[in-house]
């Protein structure tokens, strides 16, 4: 029987056949994927092959190729990565300029990551209704950098709906994928767009201005007008994975633009005299925040960094 894994709750994945049917399925102890090391070898997205045993038990036997996926260093388990979903259409990251402030080195690394493994991303710019008018003025300011290097924004209220039809069209028919630190408001948006979800929300702590976990596995929710919405865990910080430094370049679209005029090929855009990449940065054609990003990850040996909420 095959079928598509709808949720992921520790040890067992939903699997949803293509017959219609829900089975509640289990891996095998040595069941791993080539070429990935990884705390969780079956993923929400994924189309798996799944038997039953003599104690009618389902067990996941196959797990087809997949097209794209999403991961992010584990938290426990530095070496190893965490796949938030696979085969994705789309991701749509939730930030938020403030309660809690949403950092720029957060939404690079993940537009990066993004990037690095082909997942097309729009970003939404959630809680527009209780910014002050500085914080207005700075989000309009995000909006344009972003939109300039490439990406769709959405400025957006999930607790008013203001903004949330322009996102409707985006999802209809589509895999898509939600991420975004804790407390940005990914429950509360899910449940406007899909009341039947029914999600736990928590208010924002005021000490610390930081969001609580309230989503615990990663889950597949059917749309009625079709496609999927992923719901993930609150990600705290955002360690890329497996991106080799020489590649890096690449996955800064507006870096990378730039880097094909540096007089060297193997150019790291830090030092190197005739670099294309630095002269755009002095010309302000390349954002600071952006460049900072790009070194930070250019940098990033030191595997602590990742539990920083950037």
């Amino acid at each position: 029987m095959k079928g598509l894994v709808i949720k992921n709750t520790g040890s067992w994945y939903t699997v949803k056949g293509d017959d219609g049917k829900v089975v509640e399925c289990k891996i095998k102890g040595n069941f791993r994927l080539k070429g990935i090391r990884s705390t969780n070898p079956v993923a929400v997205g994924d189309r798996v092959e799944i038997a039953l045993n003599q104690a009618e038990t389902a067990f996941i036997t196959h797990i087809e190729d997949r097209r794209n996926y999403i991961v992010r260093k584990s938290q426990n388990l530095s070496k190893q990565s965490h796949i938030l979903a696979a085969n994705v259409d789309q991701a749509l990251l939730i930030v938020t300029v403030n309660h809690p402030q949403t950092g720029t080195t957060f939404i690079d690394r993940f537009l990066a990551s993004a990037e690095a493994y082909g997942v097309p991303v729009v970003l939404v710019f959630n809680k527009c209704d209780i910014l002050l008018a500085d914080e207005r003025r700075y989000q309009r300011q995000m909006v344009r950098l972003y939109e300039t290097i490439g990406y769709e924004c959405h400025e957006v209220s999930a607790t008013t709906g203001e903004g949330i039809d322009t996102l409707r069209p985006l999802l209809q028919g589509r895999i898509t994928l939600l991420s975004g630190n804790s407390g940005v408001g990914k429950s509360t948006l899910i449940n406007l767009i899909l009341p039947e979800a029914d999600l736990k929300t928590a208010e924002i702590s005021d000490a610390h201005n930081t969001g609580m976990h309230t989503t615990t596995f990663s889950e597949m929710l059917e749309l009625p007008e079709g496609g999927y919405l992923i719901d993930t865990p609150g990600i705290k910080g955002f360690g890329t994975f497996d991106i080799e430094p020489e590649e890096l370049t690449s996955y800064f679209r507006e870096i990378f633009h730039f880097s094909k005029g540096c007089r060297f090929n193997n150019c790291t855009h830090t030092h190197e005299p005739g670099c294309a990449v630095l002269k755009a940065l002095s010309e302000h054609y390349i954002a600071q925040s952006r460049y900072q990003s790009y070194l930070g990850m250019l940098e990033d040996k030191d595997e602590r960094k990742y539990r920083e909420a950037y």
